[in-house]
């Protein structure tokens, strides 16, 4: 009884001991690896872009109160003109397509690119010149016409959109249910607004054509306008804008290379020579020493300029920059090169004559 109850005690002894190693023992151990660190940034990206998203719809829910305060007349537009002192001057009246209207008494009236506040305003000035001492004009918007915005890249409803009255990025954004979210559809932080160049009344497209007006390109960052709450950058739309979004995680390579495009930077690290050999090389003519890197700089407008020199890194006495996101790679023509190869192909094509003749 006494040796049974004695191995009773040794076997608790031993199960507590037991116990309490496991409890002390080190915790398991998470390996980290590329794997694992790429899965936490796109968690981190997609985070981000649905915290823009919640902005975009708070703030375009907020903007009700006065969506057209500032906007600009325009062609096709109803116009309700009504002076207080005198009824026979009150008119509703369409802007032709050249931006104008006809009043009585003031004659044909350049309205367009007026906001209605600015209309009312020349409008009464006018008439207290020659007509009426003091008077009240009122301008009422009462038909807008339709303009054609168009949202492309990674919204969840990209398209081409008719909408009515002044509109702006966040309007557009928050109509094209948000930015895009996903493993291989993040946002980028970068917004492209792409302005057609203006038609000037009575200039046709092949005069404007002729004239070298270009597109205009605005860049906006989205984390400064939506996280950050910087309003100047939600600028106002005009028929004809296209807003691009990228994805996330890409750079783009152009001009003389053999496969130009965008390249997956997600995840990894990337060097000019990487980019370039992405695109499968440079073309015989291309000139490497002048190569151009396009870096929209966070907080600006407008975009800096990398001169990299390739053949100056393949000797390796150049540094070979690390790419970052939504940079552009240009990669120019030479025209010294164009011209050997032009004068080879020529020479190429004379010796080949030769031989024929000589065979005949």
């Amino acid at each position: 009884m006494i040796l049974r109850n004695f191995f009773f005690l040794i076997l608790i002894l031993l199960l507590g001991f037991f116990l309490i190693s496991c409890a002390s023992g080190p915790p398991p151990v998470t390996q980290k690896g590329p794997a694992t660190d790429q899965m936490m940034e796109q968690i981190e990206s997609s985070k981000q872009v649905k915290a823009m998203n919640e902005r975009i719809l708070m703030i375009s829910r907020s903007s009700e109160k006065d969506i057209y305060r500032d906007y600009k007349v325009g062609p096709e537009d109803l116009l309700e003109i009504s002076v207080f002192e005198e009824e026979k001057l009150n008119k509703t009246v369409r802007v032709s397509s050249q931006g104008n209207i006809s009043l009585p008494l003031l004659g044909i009236l350049r309205v367009r690119g007026l906001t209605a506040y600015e209309l009312e305003k020349e409008i009464r000035e006018l008439l207290a010149e020659k007509y009426l001492q003091d008077p009240h004009v009122n301008v009422f918007i009462r038909e807008y016409r339709n303009q054609q915005i168009s949202v492309i890249g990674a919204v969840d409803k990209p398209g081409v959109y008719d909408v009515k009255g002044q509109k702006t990025i966040l309007d557009l954004l928050a109509i094209a249910g948000g930015l895009s979210t996903g493993s291989e559809k993040d946002a980028g932080q970068l917004l492209f607004l792409i302005r057609p160049p203006k038609l000037e009344d009575g200039v046709s497209d092949e005069k404007r054509d002729s004239d070298g007006q270009l597109s205009k390109t605005f860049v906006i960052d989205l984390e400064e306008l939506l996280i950050k709450g910087d309003f100047t950058l939600n600028l106002p739309l005009v028929h004809g804008d296209v807003i691009n979004i990228p994805v996330s995680g890409k750079v783009f390579v152009g001009g003389e290379v053999k496969k130009p495009g965008g390249f997956s930077l997600k995840g990894k690290k990337m060097t000019v020579t990487q980019a370039i050999w992405m695109a499968e090389g440079l073309k015989p003519e291309a000139n490497g020493s002048d190569t151009k890197i396009f870096r929209y700089s966070e907080g600006q407008m407008g975009k800096g300029v990398i001169s990299v020199n390739l053949h100056s890194i393949q000797k390796g006495v150049g540094d070979d920059p690390y790419l970052k996101e939504n940079d552009i790679i240009i990669v120019p023509q030479s025209g010294v090169k164009t011209f050997l190869i032009g004068l080879r192909d020529t020479v190429k094509g004379l010796i080949g004559f030769g031989f024929s003749l000589g065979s005949l």
